[in-house]
């Protein structure tokens, strides 16, 4: 069957190898001038089922709230003169009470879990290289209360099967050595020793590179104008480039989703929602983290990367633009000098904004579609590398009349 896959990042490139796999002939559409360029570029690079909460909680719409004033927020709201923002805002209140908070989490936890072994299987018959790193994350905390609220929530993630372990602040520097230098703020640690990290852009790169050998066609600089649909059906893309035709086509292009399926009929509720990302120099791999982890109480991933230092914060509800001003990265450059400007050289940043294509629940679409033959796998979050290679195994199985190997219940379009 000839299948177009509308999108490079991580979502598509994953979901073109495993239609490769099914013996399909792969054609793949996007903008960027390769693969990966886009939200998948400068992510915070952690494969990470142990942090599988749904951000819409009950603690949410106080953040948003304080947010209005106080910059410093894990979850900042900038309201705009936009229905779809608003409209987005409401459908993601309306998530934040417990009862929604624990069963969005434990479908995200669910695929999760799935999608790192299937992440796992991806690499060992690929073969590919990108500063993976498989020792486990670890999820400090600062206060003695926020770590033993942090153990009693873990729960949800424990139920479905994720491993997540307590340690002390002593046992937190013997896991990671390179946190010695900044222990005296840890109170104790969640450990997720199953999960991992690696650099997401690399991996998008060197598996369009694999695929591409084995005759998938990347079309990249490739402007999509328009899906055609008739009688119920794709029908065509249109193109800065031409009309691209195929048999069955998956739409995997994040925050572009929503307008390109819209004029089809087909209503996503998908908002983008910016992070900041900074990566630095190491400068001295002796005291430097080995694990990548998160400062829960700053809400600050960092992410050792080969000869790299990935940090990563913010979910700002803001809108489309990527601009930015150095004043956007000061709150999470001050406390991550505080952890690792021992090790790393904060002269020479690297900065870059992503826009995290994020349902209201939380949870991506990955279903048919209203037409018969295009298939969604598109709002997957802050969470796209994590899910990206099991989401892409569950639109491949649905294409093929498989069924999946997890239930999808609540990953169906319908639903979202």
């Amino acid at each position: 069957m000839r299948v177009v896959v509308l999108g490079a990042g991580i979502v598509g490139v994953t979901t073109a190898y495993r239609l490769l796999k099914d013996g399909h002939q792969v054609t793949v559409i996007d903008r960027a001038t390769g693969p990966g360029q886009i939200t998948s570029f400068a992510n915070a690079g952690l494969v990470a089922p142990g942090h599988a909460y749904a951000w819409a909680s009950p603690a949410a719409p106080k953040m948003m709230w304080r947010s209005l004033w106080q910059g410093d927020q894990a979850i900042r709201f900038k309201p705009r003169a936009s229905l779809a923002q608003w409209r987005w805002v409401l459908a993601f209140l309306r998530q934040c009470t417990k009862q929604r908070t624990q069963a969005n989490t434990a479908v995200k936890a669910n695929l999760c879990r799935y999608a790192r072994a299937e992440l796992q299987k991806t690499v060992a018959e690929t073969g590919i290289a990108y500063d993976a790193n498989a020792g486990g994350l670890i999820y400090f905390y600062r206060t003695a209360a926020a770590f033993a609220a942090a153990a009693r929530k873990s729960q949800m993630l424990r139920a479905q099967g994720i491993a997540i372990e307590t340690r002390s602040q002593a046992e937190v520097v013997a896991l990671d050595p390179g946190l010695a230098t900044c222990a005296d703020v840890i109170q104790g640690a969640l450990y997720a020793p199953d999960d991992e990290s690696g650099d997401a852009y690399l991996f998008s790169k060197a598996l369009a590179e694999y695929c591409t050998a084995r005759g998938v066609s990347f079309q990249y600089d490739t402007v999509i104008r328009r899906l055609r649909a008739q009688n119920g059906s794709m029908t065509g893309v249109e193109t800065d480039k031409g009309l691209v035709t195929a048999d069955a086509y998956v739409l995997c292009l994040g925050v572009d989703s929503p307008a390109l399926a819209s004029p089809l009929g087909i209503k996503l509720p998908i908002y983008p929602v910016r992070g900041y990302s900074v990566t630095l120099p190491i400068t001295d791999f002796e005291t430097a983290p080995r694990l990548g982890g998160v400062d829960e109480e700053n809400l600050l991933a960092y992410c050792p990367m080969g000869d790299r230092l990935r940090l990563t914060a913010t979910a700002e509800i803001s809108g489309y633009s990527t601009a930015s001003t150095p004043a956007n990265f000061a709150p999470m450059l001050a406390r991550a000098q505080k952890l690792f400007g021992h090790c790393a050289d904060f002269s020479r940043a690297e900065y870059w904004v992503g826009l995290r294509p994020m349902t209201p629940t939380g949870v991506p679409i990955v279903d048919r579609a209203p037409l018969a033959n295009l298939w969604l796998n598109t709002g997957h979050g802050h969470m796209g590398w994590t899910m990206s290679n099991g989401c892409a195994q569950i639109v491949a199985d649905m294409i093929a009349g498989r069924a999946p190997e997890i239930d999808i219940k609540g990953l169906r379009y319908e639903q979202n």
